[in-house]
């Protein structure tokens, strides 16, 4: 009975249900009422959705009227519009639904977790990554900070790894066609996920190749109907901006706000922010396309000038990236929030079982090492060099607790057997 519990996808999920949405509840009362429903989405997702709920187009990131923009790809905004205009802009009802569609967005997630560990390394691998997903301390507080593509880029990215590892034993084109449309929905969600595709497809080519299969066809149509995905919006990009622009246009404010003046030779943690307010001022004087070259062009003349500043940024935001804070150990012994704590911890855990997860799978010449590791390993390095937000790791996560899972099952292999570190060195 206790075993039939520990393995069932659907507690798992309920589970992961029920403390995402306690945790919202128990938050959501600590806020004063008016402040809950407008706050969350004051920011540029909100701001988009705002003016396609009003009818001014994708526009006005920063919700003042500046015109039309491409500072992110369309899905979670056209999500977040229809929740406006369905339940009003700005309302409690609103913010409620945008909520809920998170929690069933992280909650949904422990699935594809569950079935790729199972087929990378067993149903106890399976189950136990779905339910660090379904603890994770992340994972409860993403859905409710939050109201970004954030929830929906982790099940999107733990559901193309699933179809990845599927996808290799499958010679049927509406498989193949179906997960090229998987990831256009994923690019137009969240781009940054997109630095994995490469490994990925090349990953299923050599698989096609060495099952005799020499043809590229299949491969070639994933990847066309994921490229087909991404042809409207870049022709509207086209078209409005005169440039291309496949996905988004803010990657130079980004890599600015990361790499500028404001730094400081003493400072012991990141460098410091510039005001959104100033910036926000110049990008409503100067337009979006004159702004965003303006920022390149100051980015990358900071990073010349000072190469050995941009490195130690690169080595702090490291460490950022994957605990939380870029000084861990002395914002672990300050606080006085345990949750904050645990945050800490979890991240610091993870992150820890994400590396012995790749090294026990590569140290078993497991054949599935290179999907799994291409997300932890591909998708970070866009933020080394920009910047980092607690957020930005949170589609790796659900594959970093797996990797955990693959870790934790090694161990307890070992473990159980006498001599069983004899026997799987022998084994490999």
């Amino acid at each position: 009975m206790m075993r039939k519990a520990a393995t069932s996808i659907v507690l798992m999920v309920m589970v992961a249900f029920v403390v995402r949405a306690a945790f919202a509840w128990s938050r959501t009362a600590e806020v004063p009422r008016n402040a809950a429903w407008a706050v969350p989405f004051q920011t540029e997702t909100g701001h988009i959705a705002y003016s396609l709920a009003t009818g001014k187009g994708f526009a006005s990131p920063f919700q003042r009227d500046s015109g039309a923009t491409a500072w992110l790809t369309p899905v979670y905004p056209l999500l977040l519009a229809g929740i406006f205009k369905i339940f009003g802009v700005y309302t409690r009802a609103a913010f409620l639904v945008a909520i809920f569609l998170n929690i069933v967005f992280s909650s949904a997630t422990c699935v594809p977790v569950f079935y790729a560990g199972k087929r990378i390394a067993g149903v106890g691998v399976g189950s136990g990554g779905a339910w660090l997903w379904a603890l994770f301390p992340n994972a409860i507080l993403i859905p409710f900070e939050w109201i970004w593509d954030t929830s929906l880029a982790a099940l999107l990215a733990a559901t193309l790894l699933w179809a990845t590892l599927e996808l290799a034993e499958s010679a049927r084109w509406r498989d193949w066609i179906g997960y090229g449309l998987l990831w256009g929905l994923m690019l137009m969600t969240n781009p940054a996920v997109g630095a994995t595709l490469p490994v990925l497809l090349g990953w299923l080519a050599y698989r096609e190749y060495r099952a005799g299969r020499v043809r590229m066809g299949r491969p070639v149509m994933a990847l066309a109907a994921a490229l087909l995905c991404c042809v409207p919006w870049t022709v509207r990009n086209f078209v409005v901006f005169h440039q291309f622009i496949p996905f988004r246009s803010n990657l130079s404010y980004e890599l600015y706000i990361g790499n500028n003046e404001n730094y400081e030779e003493r400072r012991r943690g990141l460098p410091a922010i510039i005001t959104q307010d100033m910036e926000t001022l110049r990008y409503l004087r100067m337009g979006e396309t004159a702004f965003m070259d303006e920022e390149k062009r100051k980015a990358l003349q900071f990073m010349k000038t000072h190469p050995r500043r941009v490195l130690q940024l690169i080595r702090w935001r490291f460490v950022d990236f994957w605990i939380g804070v870029a000084d861990p150990w002395r914002t672990f012994a300050e606080t006085e929030s345990w949750w904050i704590r645990g945050i800490l911890l979890g991240n610091f855990v993870s992150a820890v079982g994400a590396l012995a997860g790749m090294f026990v799978l590569f140290w078993r010449r497991s054949e599935y090492a290179i999907p799994v590791a291409a997300f932890p390993v591909c998708i970070p390095i866009l933020y080394y060099v920009t910047h980092t937000s607690l957020r930005y790791r949170h589609p790796i996560d659900p594959v970093a607790l797996l990797l955990l899972a693959v870790m934790i099952g090694a161990l307890a292999q070992r473990m159980s057997k006498p001599g069983g570190a004899v026997q799987v060195s022998a084994s490999i």
